[in-house]
């Protein structure tokens, strides 16, 4: 959770396809992402994040499954190398079945009681899903009483309003197709990196 805090970002790897989500993952940590979400919904995910964290052992990156829904979703992700398994909704036992093996969660939940419901579930942050309805001045309203519940937004999250989201209290933003998708659609690699490079330098000035 501390590279999660200090770079104040989880880029959120959605694709169609276990080998651009690679090549995408890859691009990104080059352009400065040290926290990525692989979700299980990409077709051979586990293999992808068994990949990226061999091949990043020794850097300071971790690698996470999200869209885990179930126990046993959180025990194939564990053993393909995830640091942290994040959920849309909250799931006590999934969040339990964690906590057993020291792997951090990031909880979906959206309403107050959700929220709080998630914490004391022992989730090590909480997503705000989704996040469109409300945008900032929801996760701000939240925030005024909820202030010590490390919160993540996850969509509608972009470069030009990352500031308001910081200045509205949440720990740290998810981020998506802004950067995953910069590559298409002739798979050029190197606009991934320059889109990722752009978003951490957002991140680092809303901070500042």
């Amino acid at each position: 959770m501390q590279i999660i805090r200090n770079s104040g970002n989880v880029l959120i790897v959605r694709l169609d396809s276990a080998d651009e989500a690679f090549d995408v993952a890859s691009a990104a940590v080059r352009g400065g992402i040290r926290a990525l979400e692989i979700t299980l919904s990409i077709p051979g995910a586990l293999s992808v994040i068994e990949r990226l964290t061999q091949k990043h052992a020794h850097d300071d990156v971790i690698f996470g499954a999200g869209t885990v829904l179930d126990e046993h979703a959180a025990w194939a992700s564990i053993q393909a190398g995830a640091r942290f398994l994040v959920s849309p909704n909250l799931n006590p036992d999934m969040i339990r079945f964690a906590n057993r093996y020291q792997i951090a969660t990031i909880s979906g939940a959206y309403t107050p009681t959700e929220i709080v419901n998630s914490a004391e579930a022992g989730a090590d942050m909480v997503k705000l899903f989704p996040t469109e309805a409300g945008g900032v001045p929801y996760a701000k309203s939240v925030l005024a009483p909820l202030a010590h519940i490390p919160l993540v937004p996850a969509g509608g999250v972009t470069t030009s309003n990352v500031f308001d989201w910081f200045d509205a209290g949440v720990t740290a933003v998810g981020v998506g197709s802004a950067i995953t998708k910069a590559g298409r659609p002739d798979g050029d690699m190197e606009r991934v990196t320059a889109a990722a490079r752009e978003f951490v330098d957002a991140i680092d000035r809303a901070r500042a």
